[in-house]
């Protein structure tokens, strides 16, 4: 009797072993049958967490160290051009290679807030202080100009930005609208509020740039705030702290604690490179070099082909 038992034990344990073989086979195929949660439509999704150790500069050949006195806003043209205002706030233009090509110095001294050089044939100067905007040609010749007070009623124009279609994007913080000024018909064409998306949060907005088909607003406090060419909301990326902010192909890119963080505006997935240049307040990348720009100067280096 007691062999009997033995062997029915014996039986039993088998069958059971066999269950749990069947049990963790199937788990995998309950998986893949698990509806994906959504994701809230007005925010993207949070961007990738930042690796252990960020990859090192692509084999960066340094071009030439540019001495400037305190360099300010600045951009890059679609020819590979850098437009860089100084501790004068005038606006000097260099090669691709840093070498110095022209200066514009203005008439009134004023504060830079911008320098916007992406339009091909149009680059526009933004002075803050006094609400006016300038735009130059390609050799830094003005061309036009306006002042905001005259046409924008119990406003203060924090930031101004100018479209492929040569129309004007302007931040009212006065109000906190985003307004598109049509330079053809000379005036407002789009009003957002923006106080019913920001709600409580007090913002502090340092940039505004359009970017295929979108427009990108950089507030330090929430986020980058994006919205349509007809200034519709679209999204917000979750990535607080910036003053500014790069964009080269698919990708938006900014800098932080001497990492260059490369951010995909449709997949969100980020990247991240250690630059050469600890002290760097700023850098531009184009197509051929990266700008790295410190309070004394610039460096020029030269990308991977």
């Amino acid at each position: 009797m007691k062999a009997r038992l033995r062997w029915l034990n014996a039986r039993l344990g088998k069958s059971a072993a066999a269950l749990g073989l069947t049990l963790l086979g199937a788990a995998p195929a309950l998986a893949q049958t698990t509806t994906p949660q959504p994701t809230a439509p007005a925010e993207a999704r949070p961007a990738a967490q930042l690796p252990a150790a960020a990859a090192p500069a692509p084999n960066l050949t340094l071009v030439r160290t540019v001495p400037l006195a305190q360099p300010g806003p600045a951009s890059l043209d679609r020819r590979g051009n850098l437009y860089v205002t100084d501790a004068r706030n005038s606006l000097r233009q260099f090669g691709p290679d840093g070498q110095l090509l022209a200066t514009y110095s203005p008439p009134l001294v004023g504060h830079t807030g911008s320098v916007e050089a992406w339009n091909a044939a149009k680059i526009l100067v933004y002075y803050d202080d006094r609400q006016e905007l300038l735009v130059l040609d390609r050799f830094l010749a003005p061309i036009g100009g306006t002042r905001f007070s005259e046409i924008i009623d119990n406003g203060l124009i924090r930031l101004a930005t100018i479209a492929p279609d040569d129309n004007l994007w302007l931040l009212n913080e006065s109000n906190l609208t985003l307004l598109q000024y049509s330079s053809g018909q000379q005036r407002v064409t789009v009003t957002t509020p923006l106080d019913v998306l920001l709600g409580r949060t007090k913002p502090d907005f340092r940039f505004l740039r359009e970017y295929q088909n979108n427009l990108y607003l950089v507030d330090r406090t929430s986020g980058v705030w994006v919205f349509d060419n007809l200034g519709n909301f679209r999204k917000r990326l979750p990535i607080t702290g910036l003053s500014w902010a790069g964009f080269r192909g698919d990708e938006l890119y900014y800098l932080r604690d001497g990492l260059l963080h490369f951010y995909h505006l449709y997949s969100f997935q980020e990247r991240t490179v250690l630059l050469p240049v600890p002290d760097a307040t700023q850098v531009l990348v184009g197509e051929q070099y990266l700008y790295a720009l410190t309070p004394t100067g610039f460096s020029v280096y030269q990308l991977p082909r």
